[in-house]
């Protein structure tokens, strides 16, 4: 199968390729699909596909392209991207066409991230790393898994020029996608099973918030505004800048106009006051809690997690293969302030998880150079 050169791919939606599941394959990241291009109306978005010579959509990607203050040269970004067969032994053939036809659109660095899992650790594992003194990162753990053929993409990469990315990102080039993230499988496992390998701590919050009558319900894009309230008490109280409420506003019509169920929002109530709320993010089979928020007041009710079990139970219903808690810490200090999230999504029985990461390649290294001395002085 030959590959012309990716071309720019109008109109995608569901039903179409990447606009429904990617490809023709079960899932793809939400942040490859087009309507993602909507949402980030800072970045320039192109929308691609690889074709075979008889039409058929062989692959596909969404970059995103940042210009440099006063020039037209970008940085090209794929975020979890693209999508194409990673373990063809003839990488090349999927990526120097996507490459030339960045540097025609004034591409001067491109950074990718492979959606390719390197290795993969139990909850046990997990639990039993975090409790071990001598375990400083999770790297250093012994994997449940680990997949040769992810290495065999690394070296591939590696000798066709690119290198793992030390800075930069979606937002602003300033921080990357997270390389380790947790995930709960839910294929081939009844809804009992998923409740048995929650841990005590988990099945005890959860019984303790449905006996303090916690409801937890969907909202729409009308209870926004009650979303991003919690979102910036949590931002204040966790220290991070918080995105404003348009961001989220455009995000739900985006995303909801590709299709309704790709984004949805549930509220935690108790007593008449919402004490927590989540984005919920699907593409197919794979389903990713988004954003959380929550107040300070009424803990001891666990909206928390009766907020996480609501929508663990949604996505099973409707035939999830893996619902993804998004990014975890690899550092198992004490120290590490983002340990105690580790634990907590380790109670819920899944699996961390280590993708490939993300990389960089030059194609002027001149830009690309100065673009990584502006971005260290920041």
């Amino acid at each position: 199968m030959s590959l012309p050169a990716p071309r720019r791919r109008r109109g995608a939606r569901p039903g179409t390729g990447i606009g429904r599941t990617g490809a023709g394959r079960p899932s793809v990241s939400h942040l490859q699909v087009p309507a993602w291009g909507e949402v980030k109306r800072e970045w320039r978005a192109e929308s691609l596909g690889w074709c075979t010579p008889d039409g058929r959509l062989a692959g596909a990607g969404l970059a995103l392209l940042r210009p440099l203050p006063g020039l037209r040269r970008y940085l090209a970004y794929l975020p979890e991207g693209p999508v194409i067969d990673w373990f063809d032994a003839d990488l090349d053939r999927w990526l120097a066409p996507l490459l030339a036809h960045l540097k025609g659109l004034g591409a001067f660095s491109v950074r990718m991230g492979p959606p390719v899992v390197l290795r993969r650790w139990s909850a046990d594992v997990v639990k039993a790393a975090v409790a071990d003194p001598d375990a400083r990162r999770l790297g250093d753990v012994e994997p449940t898994s680990y997949d040769p053929r992810a290495a065999g993409v690394a070296e591939r990469l590696r000798r066709a020029g690119w290198r793992p990315s030390r800075q930069g990102g979606e937002d602003g080039c300033a921080a990357g996608r997270p390389r380790h993230v947790f995930q709960v499988p839910l294929a081939g496992r009844t809804l009992e099973d998923v409740h048995r390998g929650l841990n005590q701590q988990w099945r005890r919050n959860i019984k303790k918030a449905e006996q303090a009558g916690v409801k937890v319900v969907r909202g729409g894009r009308e209870d926004l505004p009650v979303f991003h309230e919690l979102y910036r008490e949590t931002a204040e109280r966790d220290r991070f800048l918080p995105r404003p409420l348009p961001y989220f506003e455009r995000m739900w019509t985006a995303l909801t106009a590709e299709h309704p169920d790709r984004m949805r929002l549930y509220l935690a109530h108790h007593d008449g006051e919402v004490l927590a709320a989540a984005t919920l993010l699907t593409v197919g089979e794979h389903v990713w809690y988004s954003y959380g928020a929550s107040t300070a007041r009424r803990r001891e009710v666990q909206p928390g997690n009766a907020l996480q079990w609501r929508m663990l139970c949604d996505a099973h219903e409707e035939g999830a293969a893996v619902y993804d808690l998004r990014g975890i810490t690899d550092t198992l200090e004490e120290s590490d302030p983002l340990l105690g999230l580790l634990r907590f999504k380790a109670g819920t029985g899944g699996e961390a998880v280590e993708y490939l990461g993300e990389w960089d390649l030059p194609l002027n290294r001149l830009l690309h150079t100065a673009l990584g001395l502006y971005l260290s002085r920041r």
